[in-house]
């Protein structure tokens, strides 16, 4: 199995390449790295091509122009050049853990997408995480993550089969590419913050597929930050209910508007 890792990202070079250091030094590799940019100005690039040559997998850029919050269509990009079966998505803004990409290798199952959970690291103790001045460990224990239950790695993971929708988070999710394909991938409809990973989600149970729902594993620390504009979820709302209520399957905007996907 060729596992890819995407991350999202948009003008936040700093934790980019905190994010990218830990997948090329985790305990075990994927297979490749996407970089799904939502258009970012040189200083991402600059990162993405330092890692370019630093990493030992092939790394990926997938750039387009920023106009408002376009995430569905970055990442819709990267699938498009991931090479992977297997596609793992990860905010550019969470830490993940060195067992990560591993984490998911072994959580892998046909007719299933895998969903793991974060833990948070407050905004206050970002920067000295991100210089390296205090460790996960550190922090934890001075009370600078919370969600603390989800930054255990436990001895065995704790597993829930369902097809609800709460819960649904687009910051360390695995679907296999075919599945994703055959969804057409994140519906672009979505512009603006909310509802497009809960739009995926709804389609692919229509599709006839179970999220498999992991605490335990596949660790990741999101950096937190300010919030997005919520001024669009309304619109999303209605959207994502009319994706359920009509049982539609494929994205109305989707990965068809990137070209032939292998």
């Amino acid at each position: 199995m060729r596992l890819s890792v995407i991350v999202n990202t948009y003008e936040n070079p700093v934790a980019l390449d905190a994010v990218l250091a830990r997948l090329c030094r985790a305990r075990v590799l994927a297979d490749e790295i996407v970089v799904a940019d939502d258009g970012s100005g040189p200083a991402t690039r600059e990162v993405v091509e330092l890692w370019k040559k630093r990493a030992p997998m092939p790394l990926r850029h997938a750039w387009q122009e920023h106009r408002d919050f376009r995430r569905a269509s970055a990442l819709n990009g990267a699938v498009a050049l991931a090479q992977g079966d297997y596609l793992v998505f990860l905010d550019g803004d969470c830490l993940p853990s060195p067992r990560f990409a591993a984490d998911h290798r072994a959580l892998a199952e046909e007719g299933c997408f895998v969903q793991c959970r974060r833990c948070f690291i407050t905004e206050s103790a970002v920067p000295d995480a991100l210089a390296g001045k205090r460790s996960l460990g550190q922090l934890a224990l001075t009370g600078k993550i919370s969600g603390l239950f989800k930054s255990f790695r436990l001895p065995l993971p704790v597993i829930r089969y369902d097809q609800n929708l709460h819960g649904i988070l687009g910051c360390n999710l695995a679907i296999w590419k075919k599945d994703l394909i055959a969804v057409n991938g994140y519906d672009e409809s979505y512009e603006g913050w909310g509802k497009e990973d809960s739009d995926l989600a709804a389609r692919l149970y229509q599709l006839g597929r179970q999220r498999k729902f992991v605490h335990g594993r596949a660790i990741v620390y999101h950096l937190n930050h300010p919030p997005a504009s919520r001024a669009k979820v309304p619109d999303a709302e209605k959207r994502l209910q009319e994706t359920i209520d009509t049982k539609r399957i494929r994205a109305l905007r989707g990965l068809d508007a990137h070209g032939s996907i292998n």
